[in-house]
């Protein structure tokens, strides 16, 4: 009997420690494909709403970026609190869920909260948030890349030499946060060299708060459209890239450096060729420029 149990306890064992390595290698893609299917962006918007209101979440503001497509930016306690307990964590107090129209149909996406969070470094996965996303509004695959595993997404850049998470641009310094936070409220209300307010989230507990930003500028490399236009050419669409996002923390202004920003999402982006990186080569300097622009003291 004791020979028995030890065999028992020994599989036992062995199982834990192969589901454990499972999930520590488990691929996580940026995006999830929620539905596919007939009817317009405006129909779609107000269902997607609706589900979301009635799921818990918050919509805290929407951008069109371009014809054809509409971003609902949403936030709940569970993203709130979860940013509040990391280090920065005000960008992952959001998702982001997209309606865009692709052919005859339109799809309904969302930012991977899972992902998100490793790409962030938070302290929590955000497995019950994705949980709610599915249940709200559905889910058919994850996409937008090959894929990484929770360590690689901890530790993501691009390639060497290119910028982690925890090298952002600072873009201004004020002497409070309650000076900064005001300041950048207006000066993006204002829209402001190309750059004007979707959303703002407070965090609670603390002083930060995350603005998202749209870019609409006559240069093109500080184009939202254009630079879409670029990254975003696969048959299911990563509209839910958009919007940007500044963040104040304490009495200093930051934003994700765009090599960092726009890689995060499109991980598989070839160097060189018709759809990559060497195609808005101008951009991660553009943009910090821009965002510099719009939040300067």
């Amino acid at each position: 009997m004791k020979q028995v149990m030890r065999k028992v306890l020994l599989s036992v064992a062995l199982m834990c420690v192969a589901i454990g390595a499972q999930a520590k290698d488990a691929i996580y893609k940026p995006f999830v494909l929620a539905s596919t299917g007939a009817g317009t962006v405006v129909e779609k918007t107000v269902q997607v709403k609706s589900a979301l209101t009635a799921a818990g979440f918050t919509v805290v503001g929407e951008y069109a970026p371009f014809d054809g497509a509409n971003i609902i930016i949403i936030t709940n306690d569970a993203l709130k609190q979860n940013a509040a307990a990391s280090e920065q964590g005000g960008y992952g107090a959001v998702q982001r869920v997209s309606i865009t129209a692709a052919d005859k149909d339109v799809q309904v996406s969302y930012t991977n909260p899972v992902y998100m969070s490793y790409v962030y470094r938070m302290k929590g996965d955000l497995s019950d948030v994705s949980a709610a996303l599915e249940k709200a509004l559905g889910r058919v695959e994850e996409f937008g890349a090959k894929g990484l595993t929770e360590k690689q997404a901890r530790k993501y850049h691009y390639m060497f030499g290119m910028e982690y998470f925890d090298e952002p641009s600072i873009l201004a310094r004020y002497d409070s946060y309650e000076e900064a936070v005001k300041a950048v409220d207006a000066k993006l209300s204002a829209n402001q060299n190309g750059v004007s307010k979707v959303y703002r989230v407070d965090v609670p507990g603390k002083e930060e708060s995350v603005f998202g930003v749209a870019l609409k500028n006559e240069d093109k490399y500080k184009d939202d459209t254009f630079i879409m236009s670029e990254i975003d050419f696969h048959d299911v669409k990563s509209t839910a890239h958009l919007p940007y996002e500044v963040l104040v923390s304490g009495n200093k202004v930051y934003a994700l450096y765009a090599r960092f920003r726009i890689a995060i999402n499109f991980p598989d982006l070839s160097m060189m060729g018709k759809h990559s990186f060497m195609n808005i080569m101008k951009t991660p300097e553009a943009v910090r420029e821009a965002l510099e622009g719009a939040v300067k003291k």
